[in-house]
C-alpha cells in the first residue's frame, strides 16, 4: 500500500523543482523499473504490484527491504502512466561526473521535446555512446515522459547540462547536423568526436556554428522538410559507426 504521505510525494517529483530538491527522480513500467534493479544507480523505494513482485523476486532479493506492495490503481494514481500492472521506483539522482573527452559524445542544443530527449538516450545506447551533453535550456533528463521514453537505457548513458560552446571549443573533431553541410553517405568520421544536433524547430544556433570542424548534412530523396530530432540522431549515429576511419 502506498500511504498518502507516500503518494503527495512521488506526485511532486513530476516537477523539476521538487526532483531538484530532494535529488529524486520516479521510474516507472516493468521494463524501466528491472533495468533500474540491475544497475548501480541508488535505488530507495520499489512498489510493484503482487504479480510484478512474485514474477521478479530473483531480481528484487537485494532490494527487498525496499520493497512494497502495491494496487495497479496506487501507482497509476502517483505516477504519469495512464496505466501501470507492473512496478513504480524511487531512485536518487546520481552526482555528476566529469565528462570524458577520450569517447565520443552526442550534443543536443535547447532539445525541448522530452520524448525526443528519451528516444536519442535509448539511440545513444543502442550505437555505444555512453555520453550525452545538453545545453542548459534543454529539458530535464529525470523528466517522467523522458525515463519512460529511453526503456531502460537512462541506466547506461550520462546526461550533462553545461554551455555548448565550452564543450565545443576544446574538441578536436565536431561535427554538426545542418542543411548546408557535407553529405553524411560520402565522409570518413574521426574519434573521438562530439556530433552537435540543434533545436527542433531552430536547428544549431548560428553562435555554435564557429566551433564545427565539419558541417553534416542528411540527404533526403522526398519533399519533407526536414527530420525529427531522433530520427536525426539515427541516422547519423548509424552512419558514425559505419564511416569511422581505420
Amino acid at each position: 500500500m502506498i500511504s498518502n504521505r507516500e503518494s503527495k510525494f512521488i506526485k511532486s517529483l513530476q516537477l523539476k523543482k521538487f526532483r531538484q530538491l530532494e535529488n529524486q527522480f520516479v521510474v516507472e513500467g516493468a521494463k524501466n523499473v528491472l533495468e533500474l534493479l540491475q544497475s548501480d544507480l541508488e535505488v530507495i523505494r520499489v512498489f510493484g504490484t503482487s504479480d510484478f513482485l512474485n514474477k521478479h523476486q530473483d531480481t528484487l532479493s537485494k532490494h527487498s527491504e525496499l520493497v512494497t506492495e502495491a494496487k495497479e490503481a496506487e501507482l497509476k494514481k502517483v505516477g504519469s502512466f495512464a496505466s501501470n500492472n507492473a512496478a513504480l521506483a524511487l531512485v536518487k539522482i546520481p552526482v555528476q561526473t566529469e565528462i570524458n573527452s577520450s569517447q565520443s559524445i552526442l550534443a543536443f542544443d535547447r532539445i525541448k521535446d522530452p520524448g525526443n530527449l528519451g528516444t536519442v538516450i535509448r539511440i545513444a545506447d543502442w550505437y555505444g555512446f555512453k555520453q550525452i551533453v545538453c545545453s542548459p535550456e534543454s529539458v530535464d533528463c529525470y523528466n517522467p515522459k523522458v525515463i519512460s521514453a529511453t526503456m531502460g537505457s537512462f541506466a547506461r548513458v550520462q546526461v550533462h547540462y553545461m554551455d555548448l560552446g565550452e564543450l565545443l571549443q576544446n574538441s578536436a573533431h565536431v561535427y554538426g547536423t545542418t542543411l548546408q553541410g557535407d553529405n553524411i553517405h560520402e565522409l570518413k568520421f574521426q574519434e573521438p568526436a562530439v556530433v552537435v544536433f540543434g533545436n527542433e524547430s531552430e536547428g544549431l544556433a548560428e553562435e555554435l556554428k564557429q566551433y564545427l570542424t565539419q558541417e553534416v548534412y542528411i540527404p533526403g530523396y522526398g519533399g519533407a522538410e526536414s527530420l525529427n530530432v531522433a530520427v536525426s540522431t539515427a541516422v547519423f549515429c548509424d552512419n558514425f559507426r559505419r564511416l569511422l576511419k581505420a
